[in-house]
């Protein structure tokens, strides 16, 4: 079991002070999407030149043109990149086909895709290496989380890893264990505590308990 920090909220170099902190606790660091919009694909290079021993994620949660974006991403130093669950087809296969290329993975964010069970048998035949199960901020803000979908798909995939992201927190980080992703992804858990580095110290333990 692995742990993600997700950083939305920052600029690269609030991003690379931050790492500072926590950057022996965590496995994967998220250059999440609102990040690349404000800072375009440099903030995965700045931040993978500046922590070369972690692996990048960029968050593209990539709709279209997948074989290209991945290319792209790739180029700038991104370990593992997104793509949507609910994207056609031809672009999933894409983004693997490109992705196996460049000798890097692909995550399919299962955001708003409704038939969770299905569409995860379906990418985990198509080759991703991750299905990640995602309760988006919008239904974070009314109460919702992933923990039962993490389940359905736990049921049904073969040979992708599964990860979880949505609104986790160390309170809660227990019951995201019991469902043994391969991944759990934190942001606002760990960069809105009030001491980053302890938090992330005690998930990545509990984690690597789990």
């Amino acid at each position: 079991m692995e742990l993600q920090l997700a950083l939305d909220l920052v600029n690269i170099p609030q991003a690379i002070e931050l790492l500072k902190e926590v950057e022996p606790y965590i496995d994967i660091v998220e250059i999440g999407t609102p990040v690349v919009i404000n800072e375009g694909l440099r903030a995965v290079k700045e931040v993978k030149q500046a922590y070369p021993n972690l692996k990048v994620l960029a968050d593209l949660k990539i709709m279209d043109a997948a074989g290209y974006e991945v290319m792209k991403a790739s180029e700038a130093g991104a370990d593992i990149i997104t793509i949507l669950g609910v994207a056609e087809d031809e672009s999933i296969k894409g983004a693997v086909a490109e992705a196996k290329k460049q000798n890097k993975k692909i995550l399919v964010d299962m955001i708003s895709v409704k038939d969770i069970e299905g569409r995860a048998k379906e990418l985990d035949a198509m080759g991703v290496d991750y299905i990640c199960v995602h309760t988006g901020y919008d239904l974070q803000a009314v109460g919702q989380n992933s923990f039962e979908d993490l389940k359905k798909i736990k049921r049904v995939v073969k040979n992708a890893k599964t990860a979880v992201a949505g609104g986790i927190k160390l309170s809660t980080l227990p019951e995201v264990i019991q469902a043994k992703p391969d991944l759990v992804i934190v942001g606002g858990g760990i960069t809105g505590a009030e001491d980053m580095k302890a938090t992330a110290a005690e998930m990545q333990k509990l984690i690597k308990q789990g």
